[in-house]
């Protein structure tokens, strides 16, 4: 058995682990998966998160397994008793993090001198034991009675002890609940994503059309910046497509067919273009002047390496799963770049209302640069409250959302999204009088003390 410390590493683990895959729990939807553990002596391997009706099965089989002693273990014997694969429940985590830090703090009282042991609590329903696999292998099926969010987790309760595994693991819902019903492998929280995903492509793809024929009509005032942002909507047109049939493709077989191969491609151009576009905008690029400082040069070179790099990550995530040893270490790698993204823009976007204050002093057109003082300062609240909004709030809302409702984060975003495209498409779209440009004869005398105000403000 694990000694005291062994306690707390499980709560931990699973903490930690369940919190990363709350948080991403958009980037992968396959059901159906084959996982190769080589030589792992993790006390705690999660191996997946489904959210369950009533009647579903969660399925499990052992291809391979084999163990061994870690050189230097304490053990003159393994016990594949204490090694094999529970089901925990939502509701049982709670009570798991409590009785593990019980028997950490008390290792020589109630808990018998050892650590505490998923496998043998009350707190998970066992599904199979290593001792109970024959050497070609075993597969246990669990029926679901108590609908609820459950985890699939390895636990060996032996430090020094190393598994290899060859699994592969089926989580699905039955339609009806009834046993011969057809399977559903997404989860309950999800089943809604292909319509949402469809409806979102399809108001995209309708924003693409408007946009191109504002851009045609209004030809004269047209910019390159406007078909950068024409090509942004494209592809994010395109991501929310592949994603539709991405979740259609898994919820009824389990596997994406190939489909999240384009969506992670989609999506790699869209989130280099979205953040491309932003930077643009914020150095005031085919709007303020036809060229990019050095310093905008930079930032451009920082951000569209790091969305590669960003990408890439998102890519391993998305298919090596939460059963990697570097799983966490690969996700925490993704949030700091994203976050590094995310800062990086905001300097173009101060430099440029920088200049326009400084400007505003010397050339005299008090309202011209009210204009375009006002627009990027507002450009820059809503860039700041966007990438807060689909960064932060939203990961903290998914934790504290049921399970039965994750679909509502989806919604969320894509709300904001929305309204952030919208946003920037209006305020910076062709147009004659462009409010960088445009200056009517009765605005340039009140706007002086105005802007004397707005200096002072930011």
């Amino acid at each position: 058995m694990r000694t005291g410390s062994m306690g707390t590493s499980v709560a931990a683990t699973v903490a930690v682990a369940v919190t990363v895959v709350l948080v991403l729990a958009g980037v992968t939807h396959a059901e159906i998966r084959t996982t190769l553990i080589v030589s792992d002596a993790r006390p705690l391997i999660l191996f997946e998160q489904f959210g369950f009706a009533r009647g579903g099965k969660a399925a499990l089989s052992i291809r391979r397994s084999a163990w061994r002693l870690r050189p230097g273990s304490r053990l003159t014997g393994v016990d594949p008793t204490l090694m094999g694969f529970v089901l925990i429940s939502g509701a049982q985590f709670p009570k798991i993090n409590n009785a593990s830090e019980y028997a950490a703090a008390d290792p020589g009282g109630n808990s018998g001198g050892g650590g505490f042991c998923v496998l043998t609590s009350g707190y998970a329903v066992p599904m199979i034991r290593l001792s109970d696999v024959p050497a070609g292998g075993a597969t246990s099926i669990l029926p679901i009675d108590d609908p609820d969010e459950y985890a699939v987790v390895f636990n060996n309760c032996q430090e020094g002890v190393e598994v290899t595994l060859d699994v592969r693991t089926e989580m699905y819902n039955v339609q009806g609940g009834v046993p011969d019903g057809q399977r559903d492998y997404l989860p309950v929280g999800l089943q809604p994503l292909p319509t949402i995903y469809t409806v979102v492509s399809a108001v995209y793809f309708a924003f693409l059309v408007v946009w191109a024929w504002a851009c045609l009509r209004r030809r004269a005032t047209a910019e390159r910046i406007h078909v950068v942002m024409g090509a942004l909507l494209l592809f994010k047109a395109l991501k929310m497509a592949c994603a539709a049939e991405d979740t259609w493709y898994v919820e009824r077989t389990g596997t994406p067919h190939g489909w999240d191969v384009a969506f992670y491609v989609f999506g790699f151009f869209k989130g280099v273009l979205l953040f491309t576009v932003i930077v643009l905008i914020g150095t005031g690029w085919s709007f303020l002047k036809p060229y990019l400082q050095e310093r905008e040069k930079n930032v451009l070179m920082i951000v569209i390496p790091l969305q590669v790099i960003e990408n890439l990550v998102l890519v391993v995530i998305g298919e090596t799963g939460p059963t990697g040893r570097d799983w966490v270490v690969w996700n925490q790698l993704f949030l700091l770049v994203d976050v590094v993204c995310c800062c990086a823009v905001f300097f173009p976007i101060i430099w440029s209302i920088r200049a326009l204050r400084d400007a505003s002093k010397t050339d005299g057109k008090a309202a011209r640069n009210l204009h375009k003082l006002t627009l990027f300062k507002r450009f820059y609240v809503v860039v700041v409250g966007y990438l807060y909004f689909t960064r932060i709030i939203v990961s903290a809302f998914l934790a504290l959302l049921s399970y039965r409702y994750q679909w509502g984060v989806n919604v969320a975003v894509e709300a904001a999204s929305f309204a952030f495209y919208l946003f920037v498409f209006y305020n910076f779209h062709p147009v004659e009088k462009n409010p960088y440009l445009y200056v009517g004869d009765d605005e340039e005398e009140s706007a002086g003390g105005q802007l004397e105000m707005d200096d002072r403000a930011f």
